[in-house]
């Protein structure tokens, strides 16, 4: 029997490694520089992990939050439910696979139409359906009125995407009396007119679940967006801001939700759902496709139902499905003062002067708010203490605050350091944790 090394001599290893890796970087790194041709400072160096080094990244951190320009948001992420933590894009990156997955067309009928009418909308996530807030369209693509000539229905989609629901066009059959002649086959659906993408802006709908009802009003309209495409699907996409990043930007930019508040996101950690979601609580999300799918046919808002073949990815750790999913993020405000920046480096000399004009330039003109939190055990700590129910904030800027703060003695910037250190409240709310 082969015995499972012990722990001390794992832990010994470790440091071992630890020991090797920092002597490389403090002693060889000079020569392998040098012969790059880099001009590199190592008398007066830094490097991340110095104590001083990180203290200046707090002071920093604190004079943001004290001119108003961090925020607690929401990001979209790829994240492992095995493992209950958010991975890198380079992770989700690592193990793709190709699987089977339902592929279901759903009704979304308009608020207010004189025909009835309704939205259809295609996806490859069922699970998604209970969480719906919005529609999108792409507001210059042409839409169709079409009538279904077996339920008399009218749906909305996508012109050029029409001939991708079953029985929406009929298919040409060769003649059964011989020849080379064809005859139309019966049926297929009639289109009563044809409107523009962004004539569809606006429009309210009723959804497919109510466990969101009381947002009406704000959510449950239609969105228009350019990265809806026509080459799958229905032309009409399905928005649920907490499980996609397109999602969260269209939602966001169209008010159906509000930056820095709560996204509606009713799977917990492991990937199961929870609360408001109670005819689903409990159950795993991949796992929930089959029963959302017979809820959405047995309300009648099932158009089609079939599956896809596509390249997905897995958590490279336990070898399960990986979601996107919206996780809380600590933001700066980079937006409001893009125009700043903008401004400042058209008076920056920049060699080659096609990286001002071109390449930077362009990457400020799309600047969106930076989202600083990591789900990482190294790096410097954002240095937030909070009380329980979220209202006391205290950002600290050097080791000596925290100490003051604290009354505890801080030798180590590193979250294994201070992650139990707690600061009393200053107004009865208890202890204040990182």
């Amino acid at each position: 029997m082969v015995r499972a090394p012990h722990y001390g001599v794992i832990i010994i290893v470790i440091i071992i490694i630890i020991i090797i890796v920092r002597t490389y970087i403090f002693f060889f790194s000079t020569p392998q520089v040098t012969r790059l041709g880099r001009w590199i400072d190592f008398k007066n160096d830094y490097k991340t992990l110095y104590p001083w080094y990180m203290e200046s990244i707090w002071w920093v951190f604190k004079q943001l939050f004290e001119k108003d320009l961090v925020y607690k948001g929401y990001k979209v992420m790829p994240y492992s439910t095995t493992c209950s933590t958010a991975l890198s894009n380079f992770e989700a990156g690592l193990n793709y696979k190709e699987v089977s997955d339902p592929a279901v067309m759903v009704s979304f009928p308009i608020l207010n139409d004189p025909d009835g009418a309704s939205f259809v909308a295609w996806t490859t996530t069922p699970w998604t359906l209970p969480s719906n807030l919005a529609l999108c369209v792409n507001p210059k693509f042409t839409y169709v009125r079409a009538r279904d000539s077996k339920s008399g229905k009218v749906y909305v989609v996508g012109e050029s995407r029409l001939a991708s629901i079953p029985g929406a066009v009929p298919k040409k059959s060769k003649s059964k009396k011989g020849g080379d002649g064809v005859s139309e086959a019966a049926g297929g659906w009639t289109v009563l007119a044809k409107v523009s993408g962004a004539e569809l802006v606006g429009l309210e709908y009723e959804p497919i679940f109510s466990y969101y009802a009381e947002r009406k009003g704000t959510s449950f309209k239609v969105c228009g967006d350019s990265y809806v495409t026509d080459d799958s699907g229905t032309g009409v996409v399905h928005q649920a801001p907490a499980f996609g990043e397109d999602d969260h930007r269209v939602c966001l930019a169209s008010g159906i939700i509000v930056k820095g508040e709560i996204v509606p996101c009713p799977v917990d950690a492991s990937g199961r759902f929870e609360p408001p979601v109670v005819d689903f609580a409990g159950v795993y999300v991949k796992d929930a496709d089959k029963a959302i799918i017979a809820d959405i046919k047995a309300r009648g808002r099932l158009v089609d139902l079939g599956s896809i073949v596509h390249s997905y990815p897995f958590c490279w750790r336990s070898e399960t499905p990986l979601i996107y999913r919206t996780v809380p993020s600590w933001f700066v405000k980079v937006e409001q003062m893009r125009d700043r920046l903008i401004a400042n480096n058209n008076q920056t000399y920049w060699v080659p002067s096609y990286v001002k004009e071109k390449r930077f330039h362009n990457w400020l003109e799309n600047a969106h708010d930076w989202s600083i939190s990591r789900s990482r055990f190294w790096g410097t700590p954002i240095p937030i203490w909070i009380s329980e129910d979220g209202e006391e904030i205290v950002v600290i800027g050097s080791k000596e605050e925290l100490e003051t703060l604290s009354g505890q003695k801080v030798d180590d910037l590193h979250r294994h350091f201070i992650d139990d250190i707690t600061i009393p409240s200053k107004h009865g709310k208890g202890v204040l944790r990182r």
